[in-house]
């Protein structure tokens, strides 16, 4: 991953990524988790010991102040939570489907969402891959779902899923449309 560092003196002008060399958002500090509760904080536990972590793979490409490029691969049916972040971002849908509200939305589509907005979407069939374009180099992820009877649901979810996730490819190697 290229990371450029902006100082007075000199501005990032030009920079070269490759996907190969991105990490892991696991292995990075640029998502705080903001406005945790006990309860969001035990309902994200319970996600993460049914598998949620089996669901996405998350990269992040590019990084400098005041922008970053993210790779994210949600396989299908991935319970992404509703939620928001202190940055404005530009999805673009390199393959698969998602689900957003009344919309379905495939390869070549995109979508904004501003700062502090909450959303969620759902993968579809196949998973979706998605490229972020951000407005910020670190931003923060501020969940909505604030009941136990919420986080229960998204761990059930992850339990249902998971078996479905095992060996699944990312839908830009199996050659799909939507």
């Amino acid at each position: 991953m290229a990371t450029a560092a902006a100082s007075p003196e000199s501005e990032t002008r030009f920079a070269i990524y490759r996907a190969a060399d991105a990490p892991d958002f696991s292995e990075l500090s640029i998502m705080e988790m903001a406005g945790l509760t006990p309860t969001i904080q035990a309902g994200i536990e319970a996600a993460q010991a049914e598998g949620a972590a089996e669901g996405d793979m998350v990269k992040l490409l590019f990084a400098m102040p005041g922008m970053s490029l993210t790779y994210a691969w949600f396989k299908s049916g991935y319970p992404l939570p509703l939620h928001s972040h202190n940055a404005d971002c530009l999805y673009y849908i390199i393959a698969g489907t998602l689900r957003l509200g009344t919309e379905e939305l495939g390869a070549g589509d995109g979508f904004f969402v501003g700062s502090d907005v909450p959303y969620a979407y759902t993968p579809g069939p196949n998973g979706v891959e998605v490229l972020e374009f951000r407005t910020a180099d670190k931003f923060d992820i501020r969940f909505m779902g604030k009941t136990k009877t919420f986080w229960d649901k998204t761990a059930d979810s992850v339990r249902r899923e998971r078996a479905n996730w095992a060996g699944q490819l990312p839908p830009s190697q199996l050659h799909t449309s939507r």
